[in-house]
C-alpha cells in the first residue's frame, strides 16, 4: 500500500509549481501517440478491406493540441534562456 501511495504522491507532484516535469510536453507527446494509433488503425482497417471513418474535425483537434503543447513548451524553453542573459 505504501508504494501505491508513493505513485499517487508522485503523480500529484506534476500539478506543484516547483516540479521538474513540464506538463505541456506530457499532453503534446499523449496527443501525437493518439494520432499514431489512429493512423496505424486506418492503415490496418484499409489492408482488412474496411473503411475506417475519421471525423475530421476530431482529427484536426489532436494536430491542433500536439503543435500548441510542442510549440509553447518550444518558446518557453527559449524564452528562459533569452532572460538569462
Amino acid at each position: 500500500m505504501t508504494l501505491f501511495k508513493k505513485y499517487i504522491m508522485d503523480f500529484m507532484s506534476i500539478f506543484k509549481d516547483d516540479n521538474t516535469w513540464n506538463e505541456k510536453t506530457i499532453i503534446g507527446f499523449l496527443s501525437f501517440a493518439i494520432m499514431v494509433l489512429v493512423m496505424l488503425a486506418d492503415v490496418v482497417s484499409g489492408l482488412l478491406g474496411k473503411d475506417l471513418v475519421i471525423n475530421e474535425f476530431i482529427y484536426n483537434s489532436f494536430v491542433l493540441v500536439t503543435l500548441g503543447s510542442f510549440g509553447i513548451a518550444g518558446l518557453e524553453k527559449f524564452a528562459s534562456k533569452n532572460e538569462a542573459r
